[in-house]
């Protein structure tokens, strides 16, 4: 399956090892923006961040937020407010 550029991750149930396999396919798929909400929002963002600097030889800059103590609806809303770049339509992925 291939990302959009902007993606909300929706994280029901918090960090699960996973979340290493789906942030390297976020950097393969050369997503732009990626806004994490639900239980361990900030962990999960951290290793986005990490899988795109990767071993450095080829970094990959993804914008990221967490929005720890807001809604889907809040981190779609800010997602769908980004412009230029990261303007476009927001996909949904839930873990």
């Amino acid at each position: 399956m291939a990302y959009g550029k902007k993606i909300v991750l929706n994280c029901l149930t918090g960090y699960k090892p996973a979340v290493g396999q789906l942030a390297e396919a976020f950097v393969r798929d050369r997503v732009k923006y990626v806004g994490v909400v639900g239980p361990d929002c900030s962990k999960i963002e951290d290793i986005i961040d990490d899988a795109g600097v990767g071993d450095g030889s080829s970094p990959w800059f993804i914008l990221t937020a967490s929005h720890e103590g807001e809604t889907l609806e809040d981190a779609i809303a800010f997602a769908e407010s980004l412009s230029d770049e990261y303007a476009g339509e927001v996909q949904i992925v839930e873990i």
